[in-house]
């Protein structure tokens, strides 16, 4: 299958565009050790931002067995990805359900 380059998508201010990243890093007391999978992920992650879309990016961390384990949460890659795009990264509280959806309306075009 031939996919078209991520420049010839048609997409408009807010659009929301789901991206799975890979953003299973290494941490250590809750300190990302090697960000080189997020700054892999940010030529992507900008364009569909400058081009004003809603970007949703999907990952996890570590293997939790399907168990809620804070060990496991998000919010040292959003923190850090944050800091790496200069712009806020609003992080979804659940992995489905309204709450998600709430954090995707509030995030707006270009977040």
């Amino acid at each position: 299958m031939n996919l078209p380059p991520l420049d010839d998508l048609e997409i408009e201010e807010g659009n929301r565009v789901l991206v799975r990243v890979d953003f299973n890093v290494p941490l250590r007391d809750g300190k990302i050790e090697d960000d080189l999978r997020i700054v892999a992920a940010l030529p992507t992650l900008t364009n569909l931002l400058d081009r004003g879309a809603t970007v949703v990016a999907c990952s996890h961390l570590g293997r939790p067995q399907g168990k809620v384990d804070e060990k496991y949460s998000m919010a040292p890659v959003a923190e850090h990805l944050s800091a790496l795009l200069g712009r806020p990264v609003p992080l979804a509280p659940r992995l489905y359900g309204s709450h998600v959806e709430d954090t995707i309306i509030e995030a707006g075009p270009g977040a």
